[in-house]
């Protein structure tokens, strides 16, 4: 007579536990995907003309800005980005789109600037202390170092 699994019903539940298993693992190492911003539709965002538009018909067409220029209220920034997270790392960015209006001061649009993911610069701190320039001092001198200091002659302090 043979053995088959099912013969077996301690062996066939392990195999459907460890499937189960492998099948939640496997899961959790999908990508997941993101989306920050404005989403980008290329009919209106094309739609903007320079000489054409003011600022009501394009807040009508886009929507209110991601956010207004920071010098001057003259420019309306739309900031779209889409990004890939693999289980627990961090989220990188495949693409982005950053439309510029920019006014004049009657409110007719002057210009449309498209930039991509060429603009997302990679910024690596070094360690988690700051470098300063001076002298290093030890845990003793920062706490004892201004012993004698304060109200001795010379140092500044009120006679």
């Amino acid at each position: 007579m043979p053995y088959t699994l099912s013969s077996f019903p301690a062996a066939r539940a392990r195999v459907i536990a460890l499937g189960l298993v492998v099948a939640v693992a496997a899961g959790g190492c999908t990508q997941l995907k993101g989306r920050q911003g404005y989403v980008v539709d290329p009919v209106l965002t094309e739609s903007v003309t320079p000489g054409v538009d003011n600022r009501e018909s394009v807040e009508k067409t886009l929507g209110r800005p991601t956010f207004v220029g920071q010098f001057s209220e003259n420019e309306y920034y739309y900031v779209s980005r889409e990004t890939r997270q693999l289980a627990f790392a961090k989220p990188r960015p495949i693409s982005q789109q950053v439309l510029r209006v920019r006014f004049d001061a009657a409110g007719n649009v002057t210009a449309v600037d498209r930039t991509g993911i060429e603009q997302v610069s990679k910024i690596s701190p070094e360690g988690d202390k700051t470098p300063t320039l001076g002298r290093e001092r030890s845990f003793f001198e920062d706490i004892f170092g201004n012993i004698g200091a304060v109200g001795a002659p010379g140092a500044g302090a009120p006679q």
